[in-house]
Order: structure tokens, then sequence, then C-alpha cells
């Protein structure tokens, strides 16, 4: 008799726990949306499908190497923290990368290093972990499409608005000279 009387307070606490977890993981991206630093990273694009999370426009950043000192201290996959600071366009660049969690105010990144030079050119390629831009199904192809004009016309400018906070981040949005990707897109549907 005992066992059924824990078995609705267990299956309740369960359930709560259950959603608990994506509620934290949801208000933990929210408070980095709300309070985090943004910074504008200059992209360049190409366009997969993922069978299980749809469709989206990968990034990669024009902004993605940096010197090192010795690329031997350094190994592909390798966890990293990126100091960032901004040119004077205003985009984000990297300015230092460590091994170890940075302990000032100063704005960071946790990212993986992508790629070691290994020819004694002593640079490291980061690999950022905002580089999947989400869109609707019917909305991807046609985003791609105006993508791929923008990166060909050298008057226009596209970059990924970045929220970080901590050493995590938040893809916002991508925009074309400040427009964001989502509109010209519904613009050129109608």
């Amino acid at each position: 008799m005992d066992s059924k009387k824990m078995v609705l307070p267990a299956f309740i606490l369960i359930a709560l726990m259950q959603l608990a977890v994506p509620a934290k993981m949801i208000w933990d991206r929210e408070e980095i949306m709300e309070t985090g630093t943004e910074y504008r990273f200059k992209t360049a694009p190409i366009d997969p499908n993922d069978p299980f999370r749809g469709k989206y426009i990968t990034l990669s950043y024009n902004e993605d190497t940096i010197a090192v000192e010795n690329e031997a201290d350094w190994t592909r996959g390798e966890e990293i923290y990126v100091s960032l600071t901004t040119d004077d366009a205003g985009f984000a660049k990297p300015k230092s990368v460590l091994k170890e969690k940075p302990t000032d105010q100063r704005d960071f990144l946790r990212a993986k290093v992508r790629f070691v030079s290994g020819n004694s050119a002593n640079e490291l390629t980061i690999d950022y972990p905002f580089d999947r831009f989400y869109m609707e199904e019917s909305k991807a192809p046609e985003a791609e499409q105006t993508y791929r004009r923008t990166e060909m016309d050298t008057s226009k400018t596209a970059y990924a608005l970045v929220s970080i906070k901590n050493g995590e981040a938040v893809l916002k949005d991508v925009l074309i000279d400040g427009t964001p990707i989502g509109e010209l897109v519904n613009a050129n549907q109608e």
C-alpha cells in the first residue's frame, strides 16, 4: 500500500525535473541575449540540410584565425577561450586565445581549435560555436540565394549578430547591411 502512495509523488517529481532542464536551458540563452555583449561577426555562407533539425545556413567567419607563439602548444579540437575586440568598422575579431578561462572582466568566448597551421606559420583557426543559423524550411533556400548574392556584391556586408556573456554565445540573427535576412526573404517573396 505504501508503494502505491509513493508512485504519484515520484511521477510528479520526475515530470517536474524533465520540464526544469529545458526551461533552464531556455532561461540561460534568453539571459545571454538580454544581458550579454553583442558582437558582429563577418560571415561567408554554405547551405546544408540536417534531416533531424531542418534547413540552416552554415556560417564561416572572416576573422577566425589568430597568430600564436608556438603552434605545437595547441591541438585540434582543444577547448580554448578567445578574447575579443572590434575592428574600426565595429566587427568582432579575436584578440588572443587562452587555454584557461579568463578571470578578469574581458569579453571572451569559449570555442575550440579547428586547425593548427603545422607549417611553422604559427596560426590557429578558431571553431566558433555559432556556425549554424536555422530558418523556417520554406525561407532557407531563398535566404541562401540572397546571402550568396551578397557575397558577390562587395558593396554589401553580411554578418552574424551574436550575444556573448561569460564565455557563452547565442546567435541572434544574420544581417545583410543591417537588415535581418528573414526580412529580406519576406520582401523578396512578396
